[in-house]
């Protein structure tokens, strides 16, 4: 059995290397491509600053290919493990399936450890270097008011949220008045920047707003927003390209800054319940997006384990030693499983849809379809 298990493990291993390798390159040069070699050709670069840029951006790619890689990885080795009757003599000499897998299943539960290491701490400050690193490059500065991506909070008296900004065009706008104690919701939005008066207006279209537990219809308001110099340089990274430490500490502050104490003690029971249901409205609204990446993260850690669980077992019944077979399927049984995450992404807005548990739903889809899988193949059936 010893024996069996070392060799199996190192074709798994051998394949993982390999697949991942490939994958780490397929990735990498869509970006190096669109921006890295621009600069490189437009002379604003060097090789070595090249060469910089790319290792930043390894540990982004690994947080797909490494999923990637394991689920291309148990889908080839098992289908040419049981193309070439190897499972067969196994079976016959007396080992099950679940007893020859085990350390497959050990290897997946280790890749997990190493991508939530991955995802929620090194590819996020990666990516933050890298940025940085092509805008210093590109000259350009990190100074638009409202960036896109990013709950803003260095405006006394409001917090942001931009969905999109094309050039000051916006698009999935949210806004908190702390001072009136309202929110405010728009699907698209305008900046105008007013130099003479030192101030921001912000042009919200179609907004709609919930003040006091009852909707209301804003229409176009235009909100002023007074500009200072400390403004310009306290950029924050993209919320999704924030570390798990730097999110959680972003959900803690918005709550804490949105949860508004008032004098309740005049009120009712009625009046009290529609107060906490308003404050907590208000709290999702805008926290939504932050919840999301925070389990999008976290989800995303544990992609290896039902890869596994489901390329072990179609790997044995495909019954195929073509290559392009298993990274046909590998490619497809990726595309659904990236698809539930994109959904929640596009939802991050809507909490009223709970897109921080959409995320996790490929995982569960997986592992259970995965089980279902060995029990089957286990039984021979």
């Amino acid at each position: 059995m010893r024996t069996l298990h070392i060799y199996l493990t190192r074709q798994v291993l051998a394949s993982l290397l390999m697949t991942v390798a490939v994958f780490t390159l397929v990735l990498l040069l869509g970006n190096v491509l669109r921006e890295i070699l621009t600069l490189l050709v437009n002379r604003q670069a060097t090789f070595g600053v090249v060469t910089q840029a790319v290792g930043l951006l390894v540990p982004f790619v690994w947080v797909f290919a490494l999923p990637m890689g394991m689920l291309t990885a148990t889908l080839l080795i098992f289908g040419r493990f049981s193309a070439d009757q190897e499972l067969t003599a196994v079976r016959a000499s007396g080992v099950s399936l679940l007893s020859l897998i085990s350390p497959i299943l050990l290897l997946s539960l280790a890749l997990c450890a190493l991508s939530a290491l991955v995802n929620l701490e090194v590819a996020p400050r990666c990516r933050v270097a890298y940025k940085t690193l092509i805008d210093s490059l590109r000259g350009q500065f990190l100074n638009a008011q409202l960036p896109e991506g990013r709950v803003v909070k260095d405006f006394p008296g409001y917090i942001f949220y931009i969905g999109k900004n094309r050039k000051g065009n916006l698009q999935d706008v949210i806004v908190f008045d702390e001072a009136k104690n309202i929110i405010l919701k728009a699907p698209r939005g305008r900046l105008e920047v007013d130099i003479p008066n030192q101030q921001m207006n912000l042009h919200l279209y179609d907004a709609k707003g919930l003040t006091g537990g009852n909707p209301l219809f804003v229409g176009e308001p235009i909100l002023p927003i007074k500009l200072s110099p400390l403004e310009k340089n306290n950029q924050r990274p993209k919320i999704s390209d924030m570390t798990f430490l730097q999110l959680r500490d972003e959900l803690r502050d918005l709550e804490r800054r949105m949860n508004i104490s008032e004098p309740l003690s005049k009120l009712s029971a009625e009046q009290l319940q529609v107060k906490r249901d308003e404050s907590r409205k208000r709290r999702k609204d805008l926290t939504s997006v932050v919840r999301v990446q925070i389990h999008q993260q976290v989800s995303f850690s544990f992609a290896c384990f039902g890869f596994t669980l489901v390329g072990i077992p179609l790997g044995i019944r495909v019954h195929r030693r073509e290559t392009n077979i298993g990274i046909a399927m590998a490619l497809m049984l990726v595309a659904i499983y990236y698809s539930f995450i994109v959904l929640g992404k596009a939802l991050d807005t809507r909490p009223e849809f709970a897109p921080h548990l959409i995320v996790w739903l490929p995982n569960f889809i997986f592992q259970a379809f995965g089980v279902v899988l060995l029990w089957r193949a286990n039984r021979g059936v």
